[in-house]
């Protein structure tokens, strides 16, 4: 049954982890910028052991984890000079975390898999390769999305590259939805899912009334990054803190009020509430509309998320970055794997089976994905709401562990009520001090 969840060993596990990253990557500021590393242990296959070898750390399992034991398997397969040894490594955190500690140890991975906030901790410290000088005229920068490709560039140079990208998407339960009465769509506003709130609450589920929403206990702050622009409000300028403002504390407040009124909760896995029918709706990651689709056993709906008094969602997900202390062979036989992911059959493919946005223009003129798109209006809400999303405010983006700050700030929120007031005056005081740690390496390296 769905319930209010207070702060979990979970919470402070990445509380624990995200001090680890900030030390470990104090630590990789000191090393050899340019020093050429290990590789990480695993094991090459006796029919491949006369290839380079390329380790790829990544963030993906269920669904995205076998596309990428696929895509990798199909890499290895279409040539005969380059082996490619997916690892998997957990959660971004997770990854981002063992990649610091690997470079303390100077052993990393030659391609590893970032998000949209914990790439940019690495560039700050002079760990990813510039890959502006790989691109040549067969496989040119252009042929990514622009948008999604120029959150990669900072001062003229590419940093990370594009490719399990996302933005958040309004998921909704069309039996549900049909059994009370209500459109099959989504809200087209945040107050349309208020006013519809009590239609929800009279069917019931283990005999108590149906929640209408679930709100994030980990990472919500990506979905309360849209929530913000939402409501009007920002993060940051530049740096420059502004978490404690009007419109921010808005939206908290409106959320607690949603939950306070029992319509809504926090939930350890939005994703299994939703899928198990406990809860009418739910806002997740476009990359997971395939695993939803999948463990749902009622037909699934999906639409743009709810506007408030202006639209906006972040755009998250996951890139990849070649390290710079990889060997110049390795990091060589690195970039082969990103040109052979940005072909448009395989970057469709990515999406056809994960729902990650085709971060490839080309892709969505692949036949199969252009027949889904026209059968399936699921995989078409992604890419018709990109032109609204945003990059997330460089608070959240460049300042280290912020986003860890703000999504624990949104527990107090969600589990125990907490006014937005007191816990953003908190949140804003944390950020403040992150962004003085940052802002010479912001003003050298991004401004």
């Amino acid at each position: 049954m769905p319930r209010r969840t207070a702060p979990t060993r979970r919470t402070f596990l990445g509380l624990s982890t995200a001090a680890a990253l900030g030390a470990a990557l104090t630590a990789c500021g000191f090393r050899p910028a340019d020093a050429d590393y290990d590789q990480p242990s695993g094991q090459v296959p006796d029919e491949y052991r006369d290839r380079t070898r390329v380790v790829l750390w990544h963030s993906w399992g269920d669904v995205p984890g076998e596309a990428m034991a696929d895509m990798v398997k199909r890499f290895n397969a279409a040539q005969d000079r380059i082996y490619v040894e997916a690892q998997f490594q957990g959660s971004y955190d997770e990854t981002a975390r063992k990649v610091a500690a690997a470079l303390v140890g100077r052993q990393v991975p030659d391609l590893a898999v970032f998000s949209e906030v914990t790439w940019t901790r690495f560039f700050l410290n002079d760990a990813l390769e510039p890959l502006t000088g790989y691109f040549d005229t067969d496989f040119p920068s252009s042929v990514y999305n622009e948008q999604l490709f120029s959150e990669g560039v900072v001062q003229g140079d590419s940093w990370w590259v594009p490719f399990a990208r996302s933005t958040p998407m309004f998921y909704y339960n069309r039996d549900l939805f049909e059994q009370a009465g209500l459109p099959d769509r989504a809200p087209e506003t945040w107050g349309e899912l208020r006013e519809w709130a009590p239609e929800l609450a009279a069917l019931k589920v283990a005999g108590r009334p149906l929640k209408s929403h679930t709100f994030n206990q980990v990472d919500g702050d990506w979905m309360f990054q849209g929530a913000v622009w939402q409501w009007g409000g920002r993060f940051s300028d530049g740096l420059d803190i502004t978490i404690d403002s009007d419109a921010v504390i808005k939206a908290g407040d409106w959320q607690r009020t949603l939950v306070g009124d029992g319509h809504a909760y926090m939930a350890a896995s939005p994703k299994i509430d939703f899928t198990n029918g406990v809860v009418a709706t739910t806002q997740e990651s476009t990359g997971t509309l395939g695993g939803i689709v999948d463990g749902a056993s009622f037909p699934v709906g999906a639409g743009f998320v709810p506007a408030h008094t202006e639209s906006g969602v972040a755009t998250g997900g996951g890139g990849m970055s070649v390290m710079r202390n990889a060997t110049p062979e390795r990091k060589a036989a690195a970039f082969e794997f990103l040109r052979f992911a940005a072909r448009p059959e395989n970057s469709a493919r990515w999406t056809l089976t994960t729902g990650y946005l085709p971060t490839v223009k080309a892709a969505v003129d692949e036949p199969e994905l252009r027949k889904r798109m026209k059968d399936d209006p699921n995989f078409a809400v992604s890419i018709e709401q990109l032109p609204t999303a945003r990059t997330t405010d460089d608070i959240r983006r460049f300042g280290r562990n912020v986003n860890v700050a703000l999504y624990t700030g949104l527990q107090r929120i969600y589990a125990n009520g907490d006014r937005a007031s007191a816990v953003f005056g908190d949140v804003q005081r944390r950020a403040e001090v992150i962004a003085d740690s940052v802002r010479s390496q912001y003003a050298e390296k991004v401004q």
